[in-house]
């Protein structure tokens, strides 16, 4: 039914996208694409971002074993520009191996980086074996920012601005 619900969601996303702009809906369709090549699983959501003032999809999907992949898909061009795994904790050993900095530390990084209230925390491994910490925080005019901090250096690696998003990870943490 999940499965179902968000593939209805993903093709109305198109379908509007298509109305203001038969670029972004071709990108949209061939990040899509690019994904079903990359890993076989069902979409359990997708976020339009905007990082660094270009147009970028996330894309997170589900594979047979109930782990959890997010790709980042450019959105014009609509290939994938990085591709991580997400796991349930903290003490997942892929995770914590890399681990220099506490989850609290990193959230005062995130909340440095954009203050408001943290909504939601991810642990990513990323395709090269490091780890971070996702942070989504949504400000006091309700705008959710995506802080990406380094697990092992304390660094931010990334932000986005998210747009919009459609279907919701089954654990998120909020």
């Amino acid at each position: 039914m999940k499965k179902n619900v968000l593939s209805i969601a993903i093709s109305v996303a198109l379908g509007l996208l298509a109305g203001n702009s038969y670029a972004a809906d071709q990108g949209l369709e061939s990040c899509v694409q690019a994904v079903k090549k990359e890993k076989a699983g069902e979409f359990v959501k997708l976020e339009k971002l905007n990082v660094a003032g270009k147009g970028v999809y996330e894309l997170e999907i589900s594979d047979a074993n109930r782990n959890e992949w997010e790709f980042m898909c450019d959105a014009d061009s609509g290939k994938i520009t990085e591709k991580e795994s997400e796991v349930a904790d903290a003490n997942s050993l892929a995770f914590k191996k890399n681990v220099k900095v506490t989850e609290e530390d990193a959230a005062a990084v995130a909340l440095k980086a954009a203050p408001g209230t943290i909504q939601e925390v991810e642990y990513e491994v990323e395709e090269n074996g490091g780890s971070s910490y996702e942070f989504d925080i949504v400000n006091d005019k309700g705008v959710e920012t995506k802080i990406e901090v380094d697990a092992a250096t304390g660094k931010v690696i990334e932000t986005a601005i998210e747009e919009w998003e459609i279907g919701e990870e089954s654990d998120e943490k909020r």
